[in-house]
């Protein structure tokens, strides 16, 4: 079961951590392989960028709001000696700079991924990868989808520009 945790206001939603079998299983339907740079927005306690680089060879950034979750982030990093492939950012993810991404994971509100797709349309290269944990993105048809312990996880490519 899901432990929620208290956040504050000014957050997009609630913490509640992705399981690692189910962060695991997002970003292999993202094929993430070493010359990936996987961007979480909501990062948390940063599972998921920590096993991108441990267990995929990809480098990865966090990002959060919250000043508490990147301290944990940074901490649970720690003992891989992953530091070369890994940050964590204390930031808003509708800020965040997304320019050297190549996938992004979310586990996000429904209204929150709804608000953030023209961010992801505008800002990330064609052939970018975006992979969400339970949350579609609206009338954007995922271009494959699976499930991993009952939670279904969506992938959707960047197209080209016009």
């Amino acid at each position: 079961m899901a432990k929620w945790v208290v956040v504050p206001p000014d957050a997009h939603g609630p913490y509640v951590p992705t399981e690692h079998n189910v962060a695991e299983g997002m970003l292999k339907l993202a094929g993430v392989n070493p010359t990936d740079v996987v961007y979480d927005l909501g990062c948390g306690d940063g599972r998921v960028v920590i096993i991108a680089a441990k267990n995929f060879g990809a480098r990865g950034v966090g990002v959060d709001i919250n000043p508490v979750r990147i301290h944990e982030a940074r901490a649970n990093a720690s003992p891989y000696h992953i530091e070369n492939l890994v940050r964590f950012e204390e930031g808003d993810l509708f800020q965040a700079d997304l320019q050297t991404a190549t996938v992004v994971t979310l586990y996000l509100l429904p209204e929150v991924n709804l608000r953030l797709r023209p961010k992801l349309l505008r800002d990330l290269r064609p052939g970018s990868r975006v992979v969400s944990h339970s949350f579609n993105m609206g009338d954007w048809e995922p271009d494959k989808q699976g499930e991993v312990n009952g939670a279904t996880i969506y992938l959707w490519t960047i197209p080209p520009k016009d």
